[in-house]
């Protein structure tokens, strides 16, 4: 089954103590659509301006990445300035220049309408309700957001929350949201508002599931090769909806396991900046990752006759 995102396409310049880039692909729509695409058909809904090198759009269509609902519009492409410090779980925005997103209009085609998975990444909820307005019968639904909605939109926020399947947020944002530091709460009263569950991602700590039944927790992958975390996130959530969508199970084991697929995208993501380390992955690649975190993730049961 296909996937639909909706989110950001965007001109980065990252700086980390790895390196400088100025210009480079970024967003959140690019980074989980590239993430998404290893796995299934995957559509980008977004806006750029005429600055936007073709050569990026090629890129997404080499990936098989459907850009037909990417608009080209007069003006200048959405763009992010940021550095990160040794402490590369935190960003430090330098300038954000929205540009023609200020303009997005989000239009959906009748195939798109009918899309099956959907990923609203982080943008104003306004568009995300939107969005969802203009679906047919989605099977699943998921949506990102960020500390500057939670501060300007929280009532919108509620709205989107209300109406999808699964909410996205990382430790910061979801104890900002819910005002508190639990965690475990946080997630039950943003259950009690009526999304099925809720991924808490935590970095390089991993990532959270909580759903009515049961709660999951992720490890992190013990990485070595670290150069820009930049879409690390996205690339999660990507992988994320991308395995759900190819194997249409939405069983509880099988969401446990797209939350491993998540982490394992994640941890490709942050090898290299923008896209470079998700240009050169190969499937096997994935598959071998996805097995170093189902070793290192295993245990046995304890012996009873140990304790008797």
């Amino acid at each position: 089954m296909s996937v639909l995102i909706s989110g950001t396409v965007a001109l980065d310049s990252v700086e980390t103590p790895f390196g400088k880039k100025d210009n480079i692909l970024g967003g959140s729509a690019v980074h989980a659509a590239v993430s998404a695409g290893f796995f299934t058909p995957t559509s980008i809904v977004s806006i750029v301006g005429e600055d936007f090198p073709k050569e990026h759009l090629d890129f997404l269509e080499d990936r098989k990445i459907d850009t037909s609902g990417i608009k080209r519009v007069k003006g200048q492409t959405f763009r992010w300035s940021g550095y990160y410090e040794y402490d590369m779980n935190q960003a430090h925005t330098r300038d954000t220049k929205l540009n023609v997103l200020t303009e997005f209009d989000p239009k959906l085609n009748d195939s798109q309408k009918k899309s099956d998975f959907v990923f609203l990444a982080n943008l104003d909820p306004e568009i995300q309700l939107k969005i969802i307005s203009g679906l047919n019968k989605p099977k699943f639904v998921a949506a990102d957001t960020m500390d500057f909605w939670i501060k300007s939109s929280r009532e919108k926020l509620h709205e989107v929350i209300r109406k999808v399947d699964f909410i996205l947020m990382n430790e910061s944002e979801v104890r900002m949201f819910m005002e508190t530091p639990n965690l475990p709460l946080a997630a039950k009263r943003l259950l009690e508002m009526g999304t099925r569950a809720v991924i808490i991602k935590q970095g390089e700590h991993g990532a959270l599931l909580f759903t009515q039944n049961f709660h999951f927790s992720a490890p992190s992958y013990p990485q070595e090769a670290f150069r820009d975390p930049t879409g690390a996130g996205d690339s999660f959530a990507g992988g994320f909806i991308g395995y759900l969508a190819r194997t249409g199970d939405l069983s509880d084991g099988n969401l446990r396991r797209a939350v491993i697929m998540g982490s394992v995208m994640a941890s490709f993501n942050i090898e290299d900046f923008s896209l470079d380390r998700m240009r050169r992955l190969k499937i096997r690649e994935i598959m071998e990752r996805f097995e170093e975190f189902r070793k290192f993730s295993e245990f046995e049961a304890l012996s009873v006759a140990h304790w008797v």
